[in-house]
């Protein structure tokens, strides 16, 4: 029959989950560091635990040798002839066992084997905890409220405690003690005050439960959820695809009436959800995830870093970036794609900086004008920092003025220059042009070409004949007779008329 210690220790093994041998073990070590400390000795010590009886029995331990002249610490080595003067069954290699007694170990020893035994069951109950736990990350458990430290929560798992610090709690929710809640294992550690089990509400992974639970679609697997992007307490985005070409995956997530997203919103304290159709294209992909806000047109700038341009409608900028950014940045989680969103007159602008930009490097030098202008204008103009001929260009007569050594006179002369530079400028351009069109329809093959008959057919001196189409009807009396000068050039034309006798041999199926 076990004693009444040893079943104090199953009592307690069963409670924290762990081998009962452990804590024996941990009781054993306890009066082993007791007693050294009691009798302030360096030997080899070894504390024995009876299950029958609870006593518990000190003894120290000591190597049996040949002889004297092999021992080396007195302490922990005995030789065999001084060992079988105390044990007769002693042999060389064996251990010889002394016991010391431990009832007098006293207050101060009996406060330190308890320290010894609380830290070795705490070790063995975090070691139990972490292999319990550590396989079941981002799964998803029923856990209890068993009180609050502060902002965080403190969860009964059932053979463990967890805690939810504040990072992983939702914005919208709170807690009373007792009360059950679903809970994600987020991260498993071991901890020096106890085991470490986080856990959290704001992990995606809870709502893919969630969904799970609620849409029989998506627990066969008919309905797969490809992607989730959530801010715990603010917004949850989920792409979701349908393996059936007949099950909408959109509409079989909300439900008839919006009651299957309805109760896992109510789960989230009414935290907003929107559910987006999944696509393989990222470019359609972008314009889904970005609803509410309507797209105009998404270009991708670099497809190895995943980069997107999303242009829309000076109306919808905000609603397509959304409250800090929230819209945007979820739907950049949610693609795993960079996004940059941009109006329609932000674009406009930055088209017209890069036209402006190629415009200012073609810049003329103001060599070009200095024949009209004369090098003392030249060089005031150059004082002033004007260096081309459209900076020149695009200044008023007012800020010529303001040009030491520029009067009216000379303003004109710039006027006159400047006019005729350009006006240059565009005629060259223009005759550029011509004449690149002439070589167009030079080159095009569809235009007709002059064509001359064969002197030898044909005397270039004869007028032409008109010879009458085949398909066009001349009356009979209107025809010409052909006199014999006319003779050659009718029986060239016979010649190059198709007969359609020829190739034909049943005339009547004409």
């Amino acid at each position: 029959m076990a004693s009444e210690l040893y079943n104090v220790i199953d009592a307690l093994s069963r409670e924290k989950g762990i081998n009962p041998e452990i804590v024996v073990s941990a009781v054993e070590d306890a009066i082993v560091v007791a007693t050294r400390k009691f009798y302030k000795t360096q030997e080899s010590l070894r504390a024995v635990l009876d299950r029958e009886t609870g006593a518990i029995r000190a003894y120290s331990v000591k190597e049996i040798l040949p002889s004297e002249d092999d021992i080396e610490d007195p302490q922990i080595q005995i030789s065999l002839e001084e060992a079988l003067k105390i044990s007769e069954d002693a042999v060389v290699g064996g251990e010889l066992l002394q016991e010391k007694s431990i009832e007098g170990l006293g207050r101060i020893a009996a406060q330190l084997a308890k320290q010894v035994i609380f830290q070795k069951v705490r070790e063995a109950e975090r070691d139990t905890v972490y292999n319990e736990y550590h396989g079941r990350v981002n799964e998803v458990v029923n856990a209890t409220v068993k009180r609050i430290e502060g902002p965080d929560y403190i969860f009964d798992l059932g053979k463990a405690e967890a805690r939810m610090p504040r990072k992983e709690q939702s914005k919208l929710e709170s807690f009373a003690v007792g009360e059950r809640v679903r809970v994600v294992i987020a991260k498993v550690e071991k901890a020096t005050k106890g085991p470490g089990v986080l856990v959290s509400r704001a992990a995606p992974e809870l709502v893919s439960n969630l969904f799970q639970t609620e849409v029989p679609e998506i627990y066969d697997n008919t309905v797969v959820i490809r992607a989730i992007a959530r801010e715990a307490g603010e917004r949850t985005k989920i792409a979701v695809m349908s393996r059936d070409k007949d099950v909408d995956a959109v509409g079989a997530c909300v439900g008839m009436k919006g009651m299957r997203v309805q109760s896992i919103i109510r789960e989230l304290r009414g935290e907003k959800i929107d559910i987006i159709e999944y696509h393989e294209d990222a470019v359609t992909f972008a314009e889904k995830a970005l609803q509410p806000a309507k797209v105009s047109r998404v270009s991708i700038v670099d497809s190895h870093d995943k980069h997107l341009e999303v242009i829309v409608d000076d109306t919808q900028l905000s609603l397509a970036i959304g409250k800090k950014g929230q819209n945007v940045r979820l739907a950049a989680k949610l693609l795993g794609w960079k996004i940059d969103i941009k109006s329609e007159e932000e674009k406009r602008q930055e088209v017209e900086e890069q036209m402006n930009s190629l415009v200012g490097n073609s810049a003329t030098s103001l060599e070009n004008i200095a024949a009209e202008l004369g090098d003392p204008v030249l060089e005031k103009l150059s004082n002033a920092g004007i260096t081309t001929v459209e900076s020149l260009a695009d200044m008023t007569p007012e800020e010529l003025e303001a040009i030491p050594g520029i009067d009216a006179e000379i303003i004109e002369k710039i006027s006159v220059a400047v006019n005729n530079y350009f006006s240059t400028l565009e005629s060259a351009e223009q005759v550029v042009s011509d004449a690149g069109v002439e070589a167009e329809y030079a080159g095009d093959p569809l235009l007709p070409a002059e064509t001359s008959l064969d002197t030898e057919a044909q005397p270039a001196e004869e007028p032409p004949v008109n010879e009458p189409e085949p398909d066009e009807e001349q009356p009979p009396a209107e025809e010409p007779v052909p006199s014999e000068e006319q003779a050659p050039v009718k029986a060239i034309a016979e010649d190059q008329v198709e007969h359609p006798g020829e190739q034909d041999e049943n005339p009547g199926n004409k």
